[in-house]
């Protein structure tokens, strides 16, 4: 599970409509990898892609390989929508058994996929730009937004985290779609704390976005709260974690209250992915 701020600093977004999930054999359109263990999986879901709200998911079902049944379905961010076609991309990372078997699944099979599911990104009514944050797969949470906000004319400027140039995902979706790509990696530097917070610091400089969002790192998370206290602007985090349904039915997903393990918190799968994040730093 992907490190989060407690849950004492996470609210739940206000209510709105979200859609129905359904299950949906979907077609594998294509199955791409992009580097030694990241792959790019297009799936013709007509019924998920007309309904899907920027920052839900879907849990995808992997296929029997070699006579091995995976159990349990996996999460995984809608990471772009191709409405006209009836298509969404997913973007993973082969981590385990489950990925792996999932990285054999051809062209023209059918994967069974469930949703859209869980609560997505409010875009505040007087945003006019966009700073999202996000490092390796975890950027793959937030390239729906994008997509809205271009739809919106607000403007998004994007940080795309990874360990080396060739891990960096998103910047042919930010040339696409009009967005400000900014990749950093380990390999050069970039990528340090202090080197982002320097890069969005002149970028910003009397001029902060209307929302932050951020996905996939813990100390990228602590500078978004920074930057949130520090422009006095909210901040969305969409949060991952290991979960067996997607539906709220398992209560897998509950997000821990620090010291007390007998309470629980709100589920990333149904009160989330997406929530709001309360900083306890003062602004400068």
């Amino acid at each position: 599970m992907t490190a989060m701020p407690p849950a004492t600093l996470l609210d739940v977004l206000p209510a709105r409509h979200r859609p129905e999930p359904t299950c949906e054999p979907a077609i594998i359109v294509s199955h791409a990898r992009l580097s030694p263990a990241i792959f790019r999986l297009v799936l013709h879901a007509p019924h998920i892609t007309a309904s899907a709200q920027a920052g839900q998911f879907v849990m995808l079902s992997v296929p029997e390989v070699a006579g091995r049944v995976i159990q349990l379905p996996r999460p995984m961010a809608i990471h772009r929508r191709h409405r006209d076609a009836g298509d969404i991309e997913v973007i993973y990372n082969v981590q385990g058994p489950g990925t792996d078997a999932l990285s054999r699944a051809r062209e023209g099979g059918t994967l069974l996929v469930t949703g859209p599911l869980g609560r997505g990104f409010d875009i505040p009514g007087t945003a006019t730009s966009l700073l999202l944050i996000g490092r390796g797969i975890g950027i793959c949470s937030f390239m729906t937004l994008v997509e809205d906000a271009a739809g919106a004319a607000i403007a998004s400027t994007a940080v795309l985290s990874a360990r080396t140039g060739d891990r960096v995902i998103g910047r042919s979706d930010c040339d696409q779609l009009g967005a400000k790509a900014i990749p950093v990696t380990d390999s050069d530097g970039s990528s340090s704390v202090e080197a982002v917070d320097r890069t969005l610091t002149g970028e910003f400089a009397g001029r902060p976005p209307g929302l932050i969002v951020v996905c996939g790192s813990q100390r990228l998370t602590e500078l978004a709260m920074d930057l949130s206290a520090r422009w006095q602007v909210p901040l969305q985090v969409s949060l991952e974690a290991h979960m067996a349904c997607g539906l709220g039915y398992c209560h897998g997903c509950a997000i821990p209250y620090t010291g007390d393990s007998f309470r629980e918190g709100p589920l990333v799968c149904h009160d989330g992915p997406v929530f709001a994040v309360r900083s306890t730093h003062a602004a400068v």
